[in-house]
């Protein structure tokens, strides 16, 4: 995924695979990113801790988000927002679609890790 400048559509981006449950588009300028995330039925990302601050948005499905020693149920509509440094972890128990947003942009992303 390259750095981008002026207009794009994540329907020309590639899907990543990142499991046989996630995939995403990824899109970046050069201080954020915006990552389209499909989950299939018990996806689940694993606990992280980044130095990125990072938005989510739920666009579809339900989201069962721990965000430090919180958990909450999140539904279309609702908005996640992790402070640099926070540890969090998703899981899915249905089909979903989120978008993140995270600045600044993660390098392994990028590079399709």
């Amino acid at each position: 995924m390259a750095v981008l400048s002026g207009f794009g559509s994540f329907a020309d981006v590639d899907e990543d695979v990142v499991s046989d449950t996630i995939s995403r588009r990824v899109i970046s300028g050069e201080r954020g990113m915006i990552v389209w995330w499909h989950m299939k039925p018990d996806a689940h990302l694993p606990a992280e801790r980044l130095t990125q601050e990072r938005i989510i948005w739920v666009l579809r499905g339900v989201i069962e988000f721990r965000l430090d020693d919180q958990r909450e149920m999140c539904v279309p509509g609702d908005v996640i927002v992790v402070p640099p440094g926070t540890e969090h972890e998703a899981w899915f128990a249905g089909e979903a679609e989120i978008v993140d947003v995270l600045s600044p942009p993660r390098g392994d992303y990028l590079t399709g890790a």
